[in-house]
């Protein structure tokens, strides 16, 4: 895409002599737009917005309070969607850390009929001298869990330098967090609804060791983690209230009277009231009721799904799946190191259980692409 058909959208908050010679280099690229976010900062730094305004192929729009990042970048997106015929818009942020070369790049593989997000990524790894220790540390926990969690190793989750053309507007209005947790809620939709996220990697800035980001390390990594993991503690606590169903069941179904009632009419039953595969009957109805609650409480509370066309049988495939892969690993692990089953049980139905949730909400509820 040209960069004539792109608007650059910078939200800003109490910005430094860094933003307007950032501003000078993006006009001297021939953006189709300039638009910059002021976020509620304060009156001594409005000299630095008017003198932007001012200057030709740029616009500013102005909170008067400040109301986060996410709420800017949400402001700059209906402005463009309603006064713009544009076809793409790049972030950026307004500290000097996103190079115009960089802004350039992600302007030129951007399609517009193609919906994908483009990530800056910046370099992480521990030969960049760049990077200040906690915001490595930080970006590559982050970037592991998200991976784990939602399959897609991101190197840098955290980039502000992102692009997206306009048919993603849209829903990007839709995409709820005020703050810097927006940027993590876009991934997470990106994931969900089967958007690509491709990694451009860009030029690894700091400046004073990052000490002019507005990110509360504590207050903000809240946020970005309640998201992250929110779904994963649902899917838990899900699966814990299913458990407990199971366990209670089993106990009622092994040893409630009317069972034995009922077995005067039915021999079969009777002989199994007689014998160990008493287990077994108590064991299968407890299994499907709890196993019942559990797709119903992972449709709609966990992964929040209407409609979801052969979601039943899938889940009924993916269950006993499991049961066999748990089964068939911990006798072959057993049987290959002598460690005890039971311990190795424990291990394996711990990935199964990470596998379990990646699969549900990929697979089981997964929205086709285009729905």
């Amino acid at each position: 895409m040209n960069r004539e058909q792109c608007c650059v959208l910078i939200p800003s908050l109490s910005p430094d002599e860094k933003l307007p010679a950032y501003v000078e280099e993006l006009i001297k690229a021939q953006y189709g737009l300039i638009l910059v976010i002021d976020d509620g900062s304060a009156p001594e730094y409005q000299p630095i917005f008017d003198r932007i305004a001012g200057w030709p192929g740029c616009h500013v729009l102005h909170h008067e309070v400040n109301r986060g990042k996410g709420a800017a970048l949400r402001t700059g997106f209906a402005y463009i969607l309603e006064h713009t015929n544009l076809e793409g818009v790049i972030t950026a942020d307004s500290d000097g850390q996103h190079t115009v070369a960089d802004t350039s790049k992600l302007a030129e593989q951007l399609q517009p009929e193609t919906a994908e997000l483009l990530l800056g990524s910046r370099d992480f790894s521990r030969h960049s001298t760049q990077v200040p220790p906690k915001s490595r540390v930080g970006n590559r926990i982050t970037s592991a869990v998200f991976a784990l969690l939602y399959g897609q190793y991101l190197p840098d989750t955290q980039t502000g330098l992102r692009a997206m053309n306009r048919p993603m507007l849209k829903d990007c209005l839709e995409i709820t967090g005020d703050r810097f947790e927006y940027e993590m809620n876009q991934l997470i939709w990106c994931s969900r609804n089967h958007v690509p996220m491709t990694v451009v990697p860009i030029e690894t800035v700091y400046h004073n060791e990052n000490q002019g980001t507005h990110f509360h390390p504590i207050r903000d990594s809240w946020r970005i983690y309640k998201l992250i993991l929110g779904n994963f503690f649902k899917f838990t606590s899900a699966s814990l209230i299913c458990w407990a169903v199971d366990f209670v069941l089993f106990l009622l179904l092994k040893n409630v009277p009317a069972l034995a009632e009922l077995e005067m009419h039915t021999p079969w039953l009777r002989a199994l009231s007689r014998s160990t595969e008493a287990i077994l009957l108590a064991t299968a109805i407890a299994r499907v009721c709890s196993a019942s609650l559990n797709f119903v409480l992972n449709k709609g509370m966990v992964f929040n799904v209407k409609q979801c066309k052969g979601a039943v049988w899938r889940y009924i495939v993916l269950c006993v799946a499991v049961l066999l892969v748990s089964g068939i690993v911990v006798s072959a692990l057993h049987a290959l190191t002598g460690i005890s089953s039971g311990a190795i049980k424990i291990v394996v139905d711990l990935i199964l259980f990470v596998i379990n949730y990646r699969i549900q909400k990929s697979w089981v509820f997964g929205q086709p692409k285009g729905d």
